[in-house]
């Protein structure tokens, strides 16, 4: 352990941007001063870029167990890690589902040994599993997730009684993945009627359409008012549902709360004549419209997060017919970057964008001491370089599956430095040689 005095940084804390320098000492944030000095400290100098807390992706499938050839959590942590992101939640539905309180735990031994990042993971719920759930300890995982829509095996929870029954028996927060799936199966039927499993990839957002989003968030929206739980709605993708959420109370009071991921905000449906199945997503991307209201809910808070549902396949896999390639992408190494691009085009500043990916995933999920640039947290911090331009090219990509849906973009904004638990652990595409991962703790 030691010190490492980063100097003559430009700070982005809740919502402010300051000039200071930085003393790590340990795992910690022990001085935010300008003007600091330390004869025993490694002096780190960013020269004017800015130092943002580390990010907090609240959803990623990082594939281990059961379907490692897409990727695992050592690979795919060294990617978020690239990308500035420096503490993950990964979903429940691996091989096998991450649905007994056993399973969940031979997850954490997995990432106590593999993770580059700091990590938990949510457990999930099925039409089985209610008893298992009850005996969760809150303060064990960062939530529980239900899928609403088809996934994986049994996890798709279609039994009303039980449904409600889970909303009942557990104070953690509830994330759901919100389709209706009866909706989805009618539309993809009457297509494959048209195209047998050759259904052309534009017809994906109206097979998972915004009746089909509409219905599942709004179902869940009304149980969750019913019975008083805790209810977050991953990644939506349609601007209908953001009139389903509030923002006339503050993050901390909200007992329904949203997130969008980042394809939603960067794709729309006329990119699927050039990238296909590359961004074959559930939810799937819809329409500039739905793009442009998404972005409205985000910036005026009725959207609190921004995450990736970062979900590789290889390409061989999406390389197949309509019905067979999987839904899923690559976008961890990336998000920051695309987010980064989006503030140097004017569409949202760094306070905010720093709000919806480090404050508001850690106050979400009550994570204790992450998220923040403050002193006595965690020393998990993003050096960016705002002027350095970079194409996204096979060669620089790290995800195990070899590709981006952003491949031939150049992003203005570049991760320089990542620092995590007080130890730079990625500089100018270098990684340190050790782990400093930490199993995340909740203030509950």
């Amino acid at each position: 352990m030691g010190r490492i005095l980063i100097k003559n940084a430009k700070v982005v804390n809740e919502g402010k941007v300051f000039e200071t320098d930085i003393l790590i000492k340990d795992d910690y944030i022990e001085k935010i001063e300008a003007g600091l000095s330390d004869s025993n400290a490694k002096t780190v100098d960013v020269s004017g870029n800015y130092i943002l807390p580390g990010v907090i992706d609240d959803q990623v499938h990082f594939r281990e167990p059961g379907l490692t050839h897409k990727g695992n959590i050592e690979s795919e942590s060294r990617a978020a890690l690239a990308g500035g992101i420096t503490t993950f939640m990964e979903q429940p539905n691996t091989n096998p589902q991450t649905t007994t309180i056993e399973k969940l735990e031979e997850k954490f031994s997995v990432a106590s040994k593999a993770s580059y990042a700091n990590y938990s993971f949510l457990f999930g719920g099925t039409n089985d599993n209610l008893e298992e759930l009850k005996k969760l300890d809150p303060k064990s995982c960062s939530g529980v997730k239900l899928f609403l829509g088809s996934s994986t095996g049994n996890m798709l929870v279609d039994n009303e009684e039980v449904l409600e029954k889970i909303f009942r028996n557990t104070e953690l927060v509830i994330s759901t993945h919100c389709e209706d799936e009866g909706t989805i199966r009618r539309n993809l039927e009457h297509y494959k009627n048209q195209f047998g499993d050759a259904i052309p990839i534009k017809y994906h957002p109206i097979i998972r359409s915004e009746q089909a989003c509409y219905l599942s968030s709004s179902k869940a929206i009304a149980l969750a008012k019913k019975t008083g739980a805790r209810l977050h709605v991953f990644h939506l993708s349609t601007g209908k549902e953001t009139n389903l959420f509030t923002n006339d109370i503050p993050l901390e009071q909200k007992k329904i709360t949203a997130e969008v991921c980042i394809h939603h905000l960067w794709f729309s449906d006329v990119d699927y004549d050039t990238k296909g199945t590359l961004i074959k997503w559930n939810p799937a991307v819809k329409t500039a419209n739905d793009r442009a209201q998404l972005w409205d809910a985000l910036l005026d808070d009725r959207i609190d997060v921004i995450a990736t549902d970062h979900a590789p396949h290889l390409l061989e896999e999406k390389d197949n017919a309509y019905t067979k390639a999987p839904s899923g992408g690559p976008l961890v190494q990336h998000a920051l970057p695309a987010m980064l691009q989006k503030h140097k085009e004017g569409k949202i500043s760094l306070e905010k964008l720093v709000e919806k990916m480090c404050h508001n995933p850690a106050k979400l999920f009550d994570i204790e001491k992450r998220g923040y640039v403050k002193e006595g947290f965690f020393a998990d911090l993003v050096e960016v370089d705002l002027n350095s331009k970079w194409e996204v090219k096979k060669a620089n990509i790290l995800y195990k599956c070899g590709w981006s849906p952003f491949e031939g973009v150049t992003f203005d904004s570049k991760v320089k430095r990542t620092f995590i638990n007080g130890h730079l652990a990625y500089e100018n595409s270098g990684f340190s040689k050790e782990k400093h991962a930490k199993r995340l703790t909740f203030n509950r």
